[in-house]
């Protein structure tokens, strides 16, 4: 297996863990997303206190997501420094791939479309455009980011039965 092909085997894990815990994904995402409309829509009209309430609650939720995903994404699996320093001497292309697609990720959903477009639209339609973008954002691409991270971690930590064959391990666990 090349090594883009190694490092798409992230995304494509991440994407069958997403669709196969959606309800779980984007419940606990929801929370988020809600709390953003509503605050970022009518700053001026909610009181501090509890908006930053509102803020530590979207906080512990997003750490659940973690904790749920990371347990979904370990079981069964031995994770290893030792595995980490030989996937990274052996692979670190995959790596930089990863890190270019994660890098374009954030040039589109970041960089394009809060800051751009946002800088297109009137002044008054701003704060709207950027709460539904928020919204949107929550269950979709934030989720997914996270899981992707975890994603990679699970890749790179990974002790595998036969380092020389990671192509086919790769393969069957992601």
């Amino acid at each position: 297996m090349s090594e883009f092909g190694l490092a798409l085997e992230v995304p494509r894990w991440t994407w069958r863990l997403y669709t196969r815990h959606l309800v779980m994904v984007v419940g606990l995402s929801a929370v988020a997303s809600v709390q953003r409309l509503i605050v970022v829509n009518w700053t001026d009209e909610i009181p501090s206190a509890l908006a930053t309430a509102s803020e530590v609650v979207v906080l512990a939720t997003r750490l659940a997501l973690v904790v749920l995903v990371w347990r979904i994404a370990m079981r069964g699996l031995t994770l290893r420094w030792s595995a980490a320093r030989d996937f990274t001497r052996r692979h670190w292309r995959s790596l930089v791939w990863q890190a270019g697609f994660l890098g374009a990720a954030f040039a589109v959903f970041e960089v394009l479309a809060e800051h751009v477009v946002s800088g297109l639209l009137p002044e008054s339609a701003r704060q709207t455009y950027l709460a539904v973008l928020l919204f949107l954002k929550n269950p979709t691409v934030i989720a997914l980011t996270f899981i992707w991270w975890i994603g990679v971690v699970r890749q790179v930590f990974q002790v595998r039965a036969h380092q020389d064959d990671l192509a086919a391990t790769a393969g069957a666990t992601y």
